[in-house]
C-alpha cells in the first residue's frame, strides 16, 4: 500500500480529535460531531455511491439506505464500467486533495485514493489473467441472510424476495443471474484464462444444496409473503448452475490451486502485508518453534496437575477434547465464559468495554457451508441504530461428508475463541467503531484483515495471562495455528507444501481435528488465498507497535489507554496506524 511521505507531519493533528479529554469523532453515521467528519465521510460517499450501483447488497449491508432491492450488474461489460466509475471517482478525490488543507480531512483522502487504486489493479488483473467463477449459491444466500436477520428491521424482509425475483429474471427487463454468469465464464474460457481450481469447484457442488436449502429456510423462518414460486423458480436454476459447474467447468478445471505470483502478491497487499512473502514466512516459521516451546512448559503443567501419563502438548491437548461440551450446552457455555473473560477486562484494566452484552450464536448448516469457521459479524457501520456484531460458531463442516469439529465444544477452547471473536476481540473492536466514532474512510475504506486479525489474534494475547493452564495451552495452541498460516499460505503457492502435507502438519503439530485442517487448507488453496498470513502478521505488528510505544512513554505507560487509542483508529494498516499512534503519545 503506498504510504504518503507527508503523513508523518499529519500524525499528531489526526490523533487530536481523538486524544484523552476530547470528545470523540462522530459515528459514521452520523453527519454531526467533530466537524471535520462530515466533510471527510462526503468525500467516502464519492466511492459509496459506486458501490451502491454496482455492488448493492454490499452497500446495503454496510447501512446504505434505500438500495435494498438492488442487485448486482452482471450484464456483459460490467467490470469495465465499474472500473471507469472508479476512474471517475479517483479523478475527483486527488483533485479534492491537492486542495485539501485539513490534515485530518486530507489523511482520509489518502485512504480513499488508495482504496480506489487498489479496487482497480484488483479488477484489472482478475480480467486479464483469470477466468470469472461466481458461486451463485454463496452469492445469493448471503445476500437473502443479511436482510432476513433478527436484526434488520421488519420492514425491510420483503425486499429480499424482490431480490430473488431479480435474480431469477422474473422481474421485467431482468435475466437470470445463472445465465449471466454462464455467459461470463464461458466467454472468459474461450480466451485461454486460467480456470478455477477443481478444489473449488468441488466443494462448491458439494455444500450447494445445503445453500439452496439454507435460502428456503429464511423465507419460511421470516414467512414473507409470497415466497414459494420465486424461490422454486430460483431453486431450480441454481439447480441448472450445480450442472454447469459439474459438466461443463469441472472438465477443464486445474489441478493447480496456485495463483498466478502477480495476483497473489497483490492479495497480500490488500490484506495489509507490506512485507514479501518470503520473509513474512520466515518470521512466521521463527514464531512457530518458538510457540511450540512455550507450550510444552504450559503442557507440563497441565499434565502433572492431571495426573497424565504424557506431558507432550499434542498429547495433553488431545485429553483436553476427551471431555467434550454437549451441542445443546456449547451456547451458553460460551455465553459464561464471555462473562468471565470481560471480568478480567475490567479487574485488569485491559480495554473499555461497552454496557451491553455481546452476542453469540451457533452457525445454521447453510452459514456453515458459506463459511465454515467460527466468525463475527459485522454490525451496520452507516446508520446503525442499534445492530450489534455477531460471533457465530459452527459446529461441524457440511459437505459431502459432513465433518464435526472437536476444537472449539471443549472447556480451555472457550477461553481464546471468545476472547477473538467477541471480546476484547472482534465485536469489541467493531463496536467501537459504531459507538465512539470514526469516520468512513477509516471504517470502510481503510478494512483490512492485518488490522482487524491482528487485534483479534492480540486480544487472545492480552487476556491469556490470566487464564486458568488449560486454556493458555489452547490459546497458545490457536497462536501456533496463526504461525502455521502464515507459512503455509505463501509457501503452498510456491509449491514447497502439497494440501495434503499442510494438512497433516496441522493435524499432526498443531492439534487441529481433521474438519479443522480440512477448512484450513481449503481457505489457503481456494477459500482465501493470502487472507490468514494476516492473522500472525498482524500480531507482530502490534507487539512492535507496543513496544515502541512502551518505550516513549516509560513508567507511563497504559495499556488500557495504548488499547482505546488503537482502537479508536477504526482499521488503519499497520504502517499509518503507527505513525498515527506514535505521534499522538508523549
Amino acid at each position: 500500500m503506498k504510504t504518503p511521505s507527508h503523513l508523518a507531519s499529519l500524525a499528531l493533528a489526526a490523533l487530536v480529535a481523538c486524544a484523552p479529554g476530547r470528545p470523540p469523532p462522530a459515528p459514521a453515521a452520523a453527519s454531526t460531531g467533530a466537524s471535520w467528519i462530515p466533510r471527510s465521510n462526503a468525500n467516502a460517499q464519492l466511492l459509496l455511491d459506486v458501490q451502491a450501483r454496482f455492488q448493492p447488497e454490499l452497500a446495503a449491508r454496510t447501512g446504505v439506505a434505500g438500495i435494498d432491492e438492488q442487485v448486482s450488474d452482471l450484464t456483459p461489460g460490467h467490470l469495465e464500467r465499474q472500473r471507469q466509475a472508479v476512474r471517475e471517482v479517483l479523478a475527483q478525490l486527488e483533485q479534492r486533495r491537492q486542495a485539501e488543507r485539513d490534515p485530518l480531512v486530507a489523511l482520509d483522502l489518502d485512504i480513499l485514493v488508495a482504496a480506489a487504486g487498489r479496487q482497480l489493479r484488483g479488477s484489472e488483473l482478475q480480467e486479464r489473467l483469470t477466468v470469472p467463477y461466481y458461486a451463485v449459491p454463496k452469492m445469493i444466500f448471503g445476500s437473502v441472510r443479511s436482510l432476513l436477520e433478527p436484526q434488520v428491521a421488519k420492514e425491510r424482509h420483503a425486499a429480499a424476495l424482490v431480490r430473488v425475483r431479480k435474480y431469477a429474471g422474473l422481474v421485467p427487463g431482468t435475466t437470470p443471474v445463472v445465465e449471466l454468469a454462464m455467459a461470463e465464464t464461458r466467454a472468459a474460457l474461450a480466451k485461454g484464462l486460467l480456470p478455477p481450481s477443481r478444489l473449488e469447484l468441488e466443494n462448491d457442488v458439494e455444500t450447494s444444496r445445503e445453500l439452496v436449502a439454507g435460502i428456503e429456510k429464511l423465507f419460511r423462518d421470516f414467512a414473507v409473503p409470497g415466497w414459494q414460486e420465486p424461490v422454486a423458480a430460483l431453486a431450480q436454476q441454481l439447480g441448472a448452475y450445480e450442472a454447469f459447474v459439474k459438466d461443463e467447468l469441472l472438465p477443464k478445471a486445474r489441478a493447480d490451486f496456485r495463483l498466478p505470483p502477480e495476483l497473489y502478491q497483490f492479495r497480500l497487499e490488500q490484506v495489509g502485508v507490506d512485507i514479501p512473502a518470503a520473509e513474512l514466512a520466515r518470521r512466521a516459521h521463527e514464531g512457530f518453534a518458538t510457540i511450540q516451546a512455550e507450550m510444552q512448559v504450559v503442557a507440563a503443567r497441565v499434565a502433572k496437575a492431571r495426573g497424565l501419563a504424557s506431558s507432550d502438548y499434542r498429547d495433553v491437548i488431545k485429553e483436553l477434547k476427551k471431555s467434550p461440551i454437549p451441542d445443546d450446552q456449547v451456547l451458553g457455555f460460551y455465553e459464561h465464559r464471555l462473562g468471565e473473560l470481560e471480568q478480567i477486562i475490567r479487574e485488569h484494566h485491559l480495554v473499555t468495554l461497552p454496557s451491553r452484552p455481546a452476542r453469540i450464536r451457533l452457525g445454521t448448516p447453510a452459514e456453515n457451508a458459506q463459511q465454515p469457521a467460527p466468525h463475527m459479524i459485522p454490525p451496520r457501520l452507516i446508520g446503525n441504530t442499534g445492530e450489534q456484531g455477531e460471533f457465530v460458531l459452527p459446529l461441524s463442516v457440511p459437505g459431502k461428508r459432513e465433518q464435526k469439529y472437536d476444537d472449539f465444544n471443549f472447556d480451555a477452547a472457550a477461553w481464546t475463541l471468545t476472547a477473538h471473536e467477541a471480546r476484547p476481540g472482534h465485536e469489541l473492536q467493531f463496536s467501537r467503531m459504531v459507538e465512539m466514532g470514526v469516520s468512513l474512510a477509516r471504517a470502510i475504506f481503510a478494512m483490512n484483515s492485518v488490522n482487524a486479525e491482528g487485534w483479534g489474534l492480540y486480544a487472545e494475547a492480552i487476556t491469556l495471562p490470566f487464564m486458568p493452564d488449560e486454556g493458555k495451552l489452547v490459546s497458545l495452541q490457536l497462536r501456533l495455528q496463526r504461525a502455521a498460516r502464515a507459512f503455509l499460505d505463501p509457501e503452498l503457492q510456491q509449491g514447497k507444501w502439497t494440501p495434503e502435507a499442510a494438512r497433516a502438519l496441522l493435524m499432526n503439530d498443531v492439534g487441529l481435528s481433521p474438519a479443522f485442517a480440512t477448512e484450513e487448507v481449503d481457505r489457503f488453496t481456494f477459500r482465501m488465498p493470502a487472507q490468514a498470513t494476516s492473522y500472525y502478521y498482524g500480531y507482530l505488528r502490534l507487539l512492535e507497535l507496543r513496544q515502541a510505544v512502551e518505550q516513549q512513554q516509560g513508567s507511563r505507560f497504559d495499556a488500557q489507554a495504548f488499547h482505546d487509542l488503537v482502537l479508536s483508529q477504526g482499521l488503519l494498516p499497520p504502517n499509518l496506524m503507527r505513525q498515527v499512534i506514535l505521534g499522538s503519545v508523549h
